[in-house]
């Protein structure tokens, strides 16, 4: 069936409200809202709950079964699903007067719905049963039927939208403008898009379907940001509702507005120092570590990490996984840093750290848990690529030793550390590690072996720059994350000073590399598991 032709004439600039649709299930505001249209003589349809409150505050209101001579049936299912309902909404006044005349229906020239909690009611993990319950029905029908005809209705969805509607109630003498009307419709197509999504998403999952046919993916904006990742590149930070601990869940305590590079390197740099369950301290830059250690306190996995690269700290992320201590927000204050993440910072921390006027300190009560399923998505021309988090997580039991010499137990710690920590560098990824910090980092390079060279320079350049004597990569394990195409790279490493490397392994070259290994005394393991990041 074919949609009918425009046939009409312009839509006026200024609709005078005389009639107002509400059927709310979140209640914020609205009673200002219906007392601020009552006192411009708007009369009120209402229903259930609504017109309870609005009723118990002194609002006049006419419940819509009244107005429709019809009652509510099947549980409330069927009450606003009415001609003289949609026919109110949808009717456009230059060309429809006739046949409202005829069937006696009134202009409904504002509605204020928005809808059942499913979106809230699947977050608490309620039954199946109830989450189908809380699928709204007539809801999304009035707002879509409202938004349509914005001509001549005037449609709210959010509580936030109140305030510019009274504004301009009072303003054009009880009339709300067109460009208003059409703002408001594109917000409640927007609504009921991420409506709609969440609960073609949350079927997906309960038949199973981790990637279905078609999918949808929806957002809140909630933050509008000064530039992208150049500044001739707008920006907007949007949330998807998901409760997992970072920095769309945080509180910012102090500090200037974040930016899209903040953003996006704090949550690396979050993510990654959740891998530990010990203290630890994550530095990023550029949305790679350049610095990650873990200890027996935060103070100690600090000033550890800070050692591994503190040229490239300059000006870095800082993330730890404990609440933040005076002690270690004072070593930390010492460097210039863009943003400090934590679960929580004790008094005498935020004290410390409330000095440096500039630093962004963002608290986020917990911290994500590294093994939870999730989703991400990468942008592409004409597409998207969807993908499961990388939970994995290497067993020791599972681990290979291939070679002739099994790691010690200190080995194998730093090596675990180590490959916890190139999951989240940049692929080629090369990480040396001891004593549970990294020592050197290599990441982003198009060879393996680069990496290899470049983390082991910077390792020596961070030890001369402390007065050491020789390279922190002395007496290190190495982690590549993922296996060494040829023994170059690995002999790199050995080149280095390292003692025992991990690795997936699966290269038609094993044997290449294991035998250079083995010509060097390294121990080496092999994980089945690989960890490109890109």
């Amino acid at each position: 069936m074919s949609p009918p032709k425009a046939n009409h004439a312009p839509a006026p600039d200024k609709v005078r409200i005389t009639r107002a649709l509400i059927s709310v299930s979140d209640k914020a505001g609205l009673v200002e809202l219906g007392k601020a249209l009552a006192a411009r003589g708007v009369e009120i349809l209402s229903t259930g709950g609504s017109a309870q409150r609005l009723a118990e505050a002194g609002v006049p209101v006419k419940e819509v079964s009244d107005h429709t001579g019809f009652p509510e049936i099947m549980d409330g299912r069927v009450k606003t699903l009415h001609p003289r309902v949609h026919g109110g909404i949808l009717a456009r006044r230059d060309i429809h007067a006739d046949a409202m005349a005829q069937h006696d229906i009134p202009g409904i020239d504002l509605v204020v719905v928005n809808l059942y909690p499913f979106e809230a009611t699947v977050a608490k993990g309620a039954a199946y049963d109830d989450c189908v319950e809380n699928i709204d029905i007539g809801g999304p029908a009035m707002i879509r039927a409202a938004a349509k005809n914005h001509d001549f209705v005037a449609i709210v969805t959010e509580p936030s939208d109140y305030e510019a509607v009274m504004d301009e109630l009072a303003t054009h003498d009880g009339c709300v403008t067109l460009a208003l009307r059409r703002k408001l419709a594109q917000r409640a197509y927007a609504r009921t898009a991420a409506y709609d999504a969440a609960i073609s998403t949350w079927l997906a999952g309960q038949l199973g379907e981790t990637f279905p046919p078609r999918t949808t993916l929806s957002g809140s904006l909630a933050q509008t940001l000064r530039y992208g990742e150049n500044p001739h590149q707008q920006a907007a930070f949007y949330v998807t509702g998901e409760k997992r601990p970072g920095v769309a869940t945080a509180v910012q305590l102090q500090g200037k507005e974040l930016s899209y590079n903040n953003l996006n390197d704090t949550d690396a740099a979050f993510e990654l120092v959740a891998e530990f369950e010990q203290p630890a301290v994550a530095i990023i830059k550029h949305a790679n570590p350049c610095g990650v250690a873990q200890g027996a306190n935060l103070l100690e996995a600090y000033k550890s990490a800070l050692l591994c690269d503190p040229v490239s700290a300059f000006g870095g992320i800082i993330a730890v996984n404990r609440s933040l201590d005076a002690e270690t927000a004072e070593e930390i204050s010492k460097l210039f840093a863009e943003v400090v993440i934590a679960p929580d910072a004790d008094e005498a921390a935020r004290a410390l750290l409330a000095t440096k006027k500039n630093l962004r300190v963002l608290l986020t009560k917990d911290v994500p848990n590294p093994a939870e399923p999730g989703m991400m998505i990468k942008q592409l021309s004409g597409g998207f690529l969807l993908q499961n988090r990388d939970s994995g997580r290497v067993n020791p039991a599972e681990l290979k030793v291939v070679t002739k010499r099994a790691p010690t137990e200190q080995e194998l710690a730093d090596l675990l550390f180590a490959f916890r920590v190139a999951k989240h560098v940049k692929s080629n990824a090369i990480v040396y590690a001891k004593n549970g910090a990294t020592v050197g980092v290599g990441a982003g390079q198009m060879s393996r072996v680069d990496s290899a060279r470049i983390a082991a320079i910077k390792s020596a350049e961070a030890a001369k720059a402390a007065g050491l004597s020789e390279p922190l990569t002395k007496g290190s394990v190495v982690a590549s994350d993922a296996f060494f195409p040829f023994a170059d790279g690995l002999l790199a490493a050995a080149e280095a000073g390292v003692t025992a490397v991990i690795q997936p392994g699966g290269s038609i070259r094993d044997a290449d590399v294991i035998a250079a290994a083995d010509e060097k005394g390294l121990a080496m393991v092999l994980t089945g598991m690989r960890h490109f990041r890109h």
